[in-house]
């Protein structure tokens, strides 16, 4: 029977539950704000990891790439709490992207949804 789950599945689940905790509690940076970690991505060897991460109170690029900054400056830091909590004989190294799935999710359903109103004045004018 085949393996269900990578180890670097599992690493990166662990990741992701501890990253979202130690960020909202431990990092007092006020650059960073308030900090979604959407995915976590671990490589084969379990050496370097990719966090996605989304920003509710950032609404522009430049915002969102200062907070990425200031995330990037905390690995280090980020890192050691880690490793203190999680039992890994060697710490991933974070690299944190801006995920701007949300945003793009939100903007993709007003455009439906204009085009839904749009489409029910076009048919409720058709009718006699």
């Amino acid at each position: 029977m085949p393996r269900e789950f990578y180890r670097c599945d599992r690493v990166a689940d662990a990741i992701q539950r501890e990253l979202s905790v130690l960020i909202n509690d431990s990092l007092r940076d006020p650059r960073v704000g308030m900090v979604s970690v959407t995915e976590v991505r671990v490589s084969r060897d379990l050496s370097n990891s990719k966090v996605f991460v989304s920003f509710i109170s950032s609404n522009t690029k430049d915002q969102a790439n200062i907070a990425i900054s200031a995330l990037n400056g905390a690995t280090g830091y980020l890192r050691k709490l880690m490793a203190a909590n999680m039992n890994l004989r060697v710490m991933p190294k974070i690299t944190f992207i801006h995920d701007n799935s949300v945003a793009e999710s939100q903007a993709m359903s007003e455009l439906i949804d204009r085009a839904i109103a749009t489409d029910s004045r076009y048919v409720s004018s058709e009718e006699p």
